[in-house]
């Protein structure tokens, strides 16, 4: 019962965290000037629709008529810049593949390398396999995505012609995101995101097995006639992946952050793009969307990291306070 009482609690705290935040984008949004660049005809035009849709009521009427069109109509409102008077749930259903797809292809990639990476070193440890590792992972954690993103673009693009520099068109791609020119258009960004994520994942792993390597278990496994291979399967990396694969779902959020810029540079058709995009373009109802699309993915993975200790590790009791 605790538990159920305890995940109540915190989908009720991401509720009112997600509201804080939305309402607080909403009047930092809404301070910013309506653009009208249009002169003349045109701009009354843009002026009465922009009238229509309330812009020029007070901030905390708008966001009234926002919220009552959500739980009425699930109405985000429309977009007024990117894609002109289409509602923003359509603009971002068509551009949220390309993201899902960088983010899935960067951990399928970064997960099995990273944790690799982590138990190579702790296997070695203090040895210069591990000092190398070490190293490495001290330089991708510490650099930017968008650095590796200029250094593979110029290399592996510019310099070798591997591989595009920028993401395919779908009509070069025949339409679909799945052909082989779309993939080879993407590995560039993919390679990009991954850097930060298996260094990341090296770090943790290396540091929780070891640990894990250190311990009286595995004494008592070695005293009780288990191989050094076996005790360590059995028991050290079995331990060490508890706190490890939350960390995999930590791994997505912070892809997915880092894809806005990314995106950009590879000229990649998704939903990060189509943030900064929105906000440079001040396109008011766009932004909102996008930004709650983000908040509720990062609040609810939080909330499934915390739930996932207690079903990796049955001595872990979230809610209990004994």
């Amino acid at each position: 019962m605790s538990m159920i009482k305890y995940i109540f609690q915190r989908i009720l705290l991401m509720l009112f965290v997600f509201a804080v935040i939305m309402v607080l984008c909403f009047l930092l949004i809404k301070a910013l000037p309506i653009p009208i660049e249009a002169t003349g005809t045109a701009a009354e035009t843009i002026r009465q629709r922009y009238e229509a849709l309330g812009y020029y009521k007070p901030v905390w009427e708008q966001l009234g008529i926002l919220i009552k069109n959500i739980f009425t109509k699930w109405n985000w409102g429309v977009s007024t810049r990117v894609d002109q008077w289409a509602p923003v749930t359509d603009v971002v259903a068509d551009r949220i593949t390309p993201t899902i797809l960088i983010n899935v292809y960067s951990l399928i990639i970064s997960v099995p390398l990273g944790i690799i990476f982590g138990i190579f070193a702790a296997l070695k440890k203090n040895k210069w396999q591990d000092h190398v590792i070490s190293t490495g992972v001290m330089l991708f954690i510490s650099v930017p995505s968008f650095v590796y993103a200029f250094l593979v673009q110029y290399i592996l693009a510019f310099k070798l012609n591997w591989l595009p520099a920028i993401c395919a068109s779908l009509n070069d791609a025949g339409n679909s995101w799945f052909s082989w020119t779309m993939f080879k258009s993407l590995i560039l960004p993919v390679l990009s995101l991954s850097f930060g994520t298996i260094a990341g994942l090296t770090r943790s792993t290396r540091a929780e097995l070891t640990e894990a390597l250190t311990s009286d278990y595995m004494l008592l496994a070695r005293t009780k006639g288990l191989t050094r291979a076996q005790s360590i399967w059995r028991h050290a990396l079995k331990n060490a992946m508890v706190p490890i694969l939350p960390g995999i779902i930590s791994s997505f959020v912070g892809i997915l952050s880092g894809s806005f810029i990314i995106e950009a540079i590879f000229a990649v058709p998704g939903v990060g793009r189509l943030y900064i995009t929105s906000i440079t373009l001040r396109d008011f109802d766009l932004f909102i969307y996008v930004t709650a699309f983000y908040t509720f993915i990062g609040l609810a993975a939080n909330i499934v990291i915390d739930l996932s200790y207690g079903f990796l590790d049955p001595r872990v009791r979230m809610g209990s306070k004994k």
